[in-house]
């Protein structure tokens, strides 16, 4: 039987499942939700629950993994009677959630083009696509250079398709030969752009913006938001500031029986915004909080089995989860630190969180830094790029993982090639399908499919379908029928001996036993609860 190859270092496995959980979660995701969940509050909660929950799925996953030496579906079938049935719903997690992250990765290197059409002044730039669109209603140029490129199917499908590809020859080339070495280089270099990024979005000049104000009979009422970075610092870090002293949003008015996201007033577009001062119940921030964590860190889909079951056994599972789960929590701080000072700084009139932050506010910040703007927005969005790659090939490598074990014990020798094109035209089409619904403006998304007037999240659009099952429901329940697993099952002794493999005592193991006996499943059940909530009532 074919020797079965793993990392050739602990840091080049580190910087894999580090990889592997930071990704477009971080940049979009946490900022947004910490500021909008009480700032410091909800990071004390998150830290928490990281600590509680992630460290222990964290240290669970990756000694299953380790234990069996093999893929999700096999580890479980392996160790378990019971739950031998959940490697699959890791497998179904990943596809559903590649279908959507290899379309945004592809949007990302679509804006990395257009900002580099901004440093030659050529015509593929954004500055240039905006002042050619349609689209005269348009709030700012980032509203209009993402509006052309949701118009454009063809080019959202080729875009994401090149992302797949890219994700394909990297696992192509092996646990060793592709994804360490990608991962190695790779991730150092993302906290150099961060860094980078960082520095110039805090020293910013903030930027007076007048704006419509939506008031609740439907009038608009003119008002000038003062930018300033240090905003963005105060909506993360200051306890309650964005519920106390709110904060501006786009909106959209019916005027004429049309609606708009922005009017003209005396020649110049002014964006239609909406006032947001929110305090979230309890329940509300822990859903919030442990959905970003266990999106964030890869767990409950076998993405973290898989790389634990190519990690040596001279290596300390306990230190590696926790360098893991406090590494990708300071990346989600830098990347805030990043996006949110520019977004107050120079938008402050413009989207806080999700797709929108990322492709239309970003883009805004860029295209008023003057000469140096399209220089950052390529580094920003080149990091955002390696940050999306990163996480969709431990995804796409928990499916390859599994079929190609499967052949190498059946002796039909080295599969990875065939099973990787396989699985790479698979995703392919469920790319498509997202990049063609363009976030829920097709007639095709499943609010139209099943005729739903006013949808809740997961019907809006093909994108937040395939994220309610896997982030509403499949990696909370993987994370908790895990830990059930772990503490009624086999035994938390089954964690402990294999950690200690190493040499090193499991000094966390009491600990360990406890949550993941009590603590870890009573925090899945509220967290599960919270997710199902906010995707699907």
């Amino acid at each position: 039987m074919e020797e079965r190859k793993g990392f050739g270092s602990n840091f080049g496995f580190l910087m894999a499942a580090v990889g592997s959980a930071v990704g477009l979660g971080n940049i979009w995701g946490f900022p947004n939700k910490m500021g909008a969940c009480g700032g410091f509050t909800f990071l004390i909660i998150y830290l928490i629950l990281a600590v509680c929950c992630g460290f222990i799925v964290m240290v669970g996953e990756l000694a299953i993994g380790r234990k069996t030496g093999k893929g999700a579906v096999a580890a479980y079938k392996a160790l378990s009677k019971k739950f031998s049935w959940m490697g699959w719903m890791g497998i179904l997690s990943a596809f559903f959630i590649l279908f959507f992250y290899c379309a945004l990765g592809g949007y990302c290197i679509k804006y990395v083009v257009l900002n580099v059409g901004d440093l030659f002044g050529a015509g593929f730039g954004a500055s240039a696509i905006a002042a050619a669109s349609a689209d005269a209603a348009s709030a700012s140029l980032g509203d209009a250079v993402f509006g052309a490129f949701m118009s454009s199917t063809t080019e959202a499908i080729i875009y994401g398709l090149i992302f797949v590809v890219l994700t394909m020859l990297i696992v192509l080339g092996g646990v060793g030969g592709g994804i360490e070495k990608v991962c190695s280089v790779g991730m150092p270099a993302l906290f150099v752009a961060l860094l980078i990024c960082i520095i110039r979005a805090c020293t910013l000049d903030g930027v007076d913006t007048t704006v419509q104000v939506l008031q609740a009979d439907g009038s608009l009422v003119e008002h000038v938001i003062h930018g300033s970075a240090l905003d963005g610092l105060k909506y993360m870090f200051a306890p309650g500031w964005a519920t106390e002293n709110g904060y501006y949003v786009p909106a959209s008015a019916v005027i004429d029986g049309v609606k708009m996201s922005a009017v003209e007033i005396n020649g110049v577009m002014q964006r239609i915004v909406t006032f947001k001062q929110e305090t979230p119940d309890v329940l509300t921030v822990l859903a919030t909080a442990g959905g970003q964590m266990f999106f964030s860190l890869s767990l409950g889909m076998g993405a973290m089995i898989t790389y634990g079951s190519y990690l040596q056994k001279k290596e300390n599972i306990q230190k590696n989860a926790l360098l893991i789960v406090v590494m990708d929590t300071m990346v989600a701080l830098m990347a805030g630190l990043c996006v949110l000072p520019g977004r107050f700084a120079l938008d402050p009139s413009g989207a806080v969180g999700g797709p929108s932050l990322l492709f239309v506010t970003m883009q805004n910040v860029f295209s008023r830094m003057g000469g140096l703007g399209p220089i950052f927005g390529i580094l920003f969005y080149l990091l955002v790029v390696f940050a999306a790659i990163s996480s969709s090939i431990s995804l796409l490598e928990v499916i390859v993982a599994h079929f190609v074990d499967k052949a190498r014990i059946e002796g039909k020798g080295d599969k990875r090639k065939s099973y990787t094109l396989i699985a790479a035209a698979c995703v392919c089409l469920g790319c498509i399908l997202v990049c063609a619904d363009r976030l829920g403006a097709s007639s095709f998304s499943p609010a139209e499919l099943l005729n739903i007037a006013n949808p809740k999240t997961w019907a809006a659009d093909w994108l937040d379908f395939w994220d309610a099952l896997s982030e509403g429901v499949m990696m909370p329940l993987g994370a908790l029928l895990m830990c059930l697993m772990i503490g009624w099952e086999i035994g938390p002794e089954f964690v402990k001996e294999e950690a200690e493999q190493s040499g090193h005592a499991m000094g966390s193991y009491g600990f360990f036993k406890v949550c993941v006996k009590f603590i870890t499943p009573l925090c899945m059940v509220l967290i599960l609860y919270g997710q199902i909530k906010d995707f699907f009532f």
